[in-house]
């Protein structure tokens, strides 16, 4: 596939054309950075490729050839509709497992270690000793065993966590004592669960997969989601909370962003919130992806970090 116009838009084009600017796998081509909100009909005429992190309010498909998604999620693209065949979707691949990994560590740690609990006896001033309990005692069950499920994996079983894994297919993947299909989920192993951690993109499969039959279904486990917000129906997890099937959640991502203030989950106690940045693309991850997936389109090469447009991922 030959690639000549190249439209770039959204929140990281100043750095992206900062970097891009001299690189000689773009000589010859055409590229256009334009804010969101000032690209034209014109503009997506004009493109081949259309680089983002999600189609913009005018979006259509006009002459473009391949769409290549600056974050590792391609939801806001299949919400688009029917697929063109002859169109192209890859997504981004970079750190985001080591980064959410991390991330799902540093609150289980947090969790584990009774930071909460010692900060508020400081205040106090009260000497009371709770014991933490380590990570090698704990079972964490990930949705999602794809790449950023795996790293997660990885990182949480060094330190002798008891990883469990949730797919589409069971197929079993390292670092995992063992994969189930999600139509064949254990009840018992979701009952014994002290971590539950969401990667899972959003598809019809996974829409509101984590429901109050879900929640009702764990016995004072912490959920953690890094996937994406539609597949929670966070009615259910508020209630699962009050019941105490939750015992606590450490939410990133949610179906509208930023949170509208009005939202319950605010004011929630046991709820943390984070701004979407478990795992931040950053201008030199991005450009270096975009310019290994162009080399791929144009060269014929396998392209590693293509999307099934029929799965959603």
């Amino acid at each position: 596939m030959e690639i000549n116009n190249i439209l770039f838009t959204g929140r990281l084009i100043k750095e992206l054309g900062s970097l891009l600017d001299s690189s000689e796998a773009l000589k010859g081509k055409s590229l256009r950075f334009i804010p969101e909100n000032a690209v034209s009909m014109e503009d997506l005429e004009w493109a081949d490729a259309y680089v983002a992190f999600q189609p913009t309010e005018n979006f259509h498909f006009g002459n473009i050839k391949w769409i290549h998604s600056l974050g590792a999620g391609v939801d806001r693209y299949m919400a688009l509709g029917k697929w063109p065949e002859d169109v192209l979707l890859t997504r981004t691949i970079t750190s985001f497992g080591q980064k959410i990994g991390e991330y799902t560590l540093s609150y289980m740690l947090k969790d584990l270690q009774h930071h909460d609990t010692f900060d508020g006896q400081q205040r106090r001033g009260e000497w009371k000793m709770v014991a933490p309990r380590g990570l090698n005692e704990v079972k964490v069950v990930i949705f999602g065993t794809g790449e950023i499920g795996q790293e997660v994996a990885r990182i949480l079983a060094y330190f002798g966590v008891k990883v469990y894994g949730v797919s589409r297919s069971g197929v079993k993947k390292s670092h995992f004592r063992q994969v189930m299909p999600l139509e064949e989920l254990d009840d018992t192993c979701l009952r014994d669960a002290d971590y539950i951690i969401n990667t899972l993109p959003l598809t019809a499969e996974t829409e509101r997969l984590f429901d109050a039959d879900f929640f009702e279904k764990l016995n004072q486990a912490v959920f953690i989601n890094v996937g994406r917000g539609g597949t929670v129906d966070h009615d259910a997890l508020l209630a699962a909370m009050d019941s105490d099937s939750v015992k606590a959640a450490v939410l990133d991502v949610f179906e509208e962003e930023p949170l509208p203030v009005g939202s319950p989950l605010w004011s929630k106690p046991g709820v943390t919130i984070t701004p979407h940045i478990s795992a931040i693309t950053t201008p030199k991850e991005a450009v270096a992806c975009f310019l290994e997936t162009l080399e791929c389109v144009e060269s014929g090469r396998k392209i590693r970090n293509a999307v099934d447009p029929g799965r959603g991922y």
